[in-house]
């Protein structure tokens, strides 16, 4: 076996659930890929000593996360357009761009401050407990609470809202 075959399977291993958490944080797969590329080859200079970790997945991730939510290149500009746009808007935009279509599910994640919009992902995505997030993400499990209920509050009126939309609309 190689050195570097560890890592290879590590990769493989991680690398599609990695960009699908990510997608659904930012809701931008080219971006998500973006940031788990990148946080890939940052784990790969520092593979001897993370091979050693229990989890080096949750480096990655928190790394990728960090460079998502640092560069906040796209979500800047989502932020301050997201309260004018209807699904509509979204679906067209999403359309003419070739990305994926968002669920009706999507669409109201996308609207959710970041932090909550986080916390609901890796909780019901990535199937992270409160714990596991609250040690994830370097905050308290007390506030990863707050923020699911929080999330899952503007989650249920984002999808009111829409539900509302689409029967005015007919």
């Amino acid at each position: 076996m190689q050195p570097g075959d560890d890592f290879e399977e590590f990769y493989q291993a991680n690398y599609g659930r990695l960009v699908t958490v990510l997608f659904a944080v930012l809701g931008d797969r080219p971006g998500a890929e973006d940031a788990v590329q990148e946080a890939f080859s940052r784990a790969f200079a520092r593979w001897p000593r993370l091979s050693g970790y229990d989890l080096p997945e949750a480096w990655v991730r928190r790394v990728a996360l960090r460079i998502a939510i640092d560069s906040g290149r796209l979500q800047r500009r989502r932020s301050a357009a997201s309260a004018r746009l209807t699904v509509a808007d979204l679906a067209e935009a999403r359309e003419q761009s070739g990305a994926l279509p968002l669920t009706p599910v999507g669409v109201a994640l996308m609207r959710l401050p970041l932090r909550e919009r986080e916390v609901l992902v890796l909780h019901y995505v990535a199937d992270m407990s409160v714990e596991q997030i609250s040690a994830d993400r370097g905050i308290p499990a007390g506030t990863v609470k707050d923020r699911l209920a929080a999330g899952r509050r503007r989650l249920e009126r984002e999808l009111a809202s829409q539900q509302q939309e689409a029967r005015d609309e007919r």
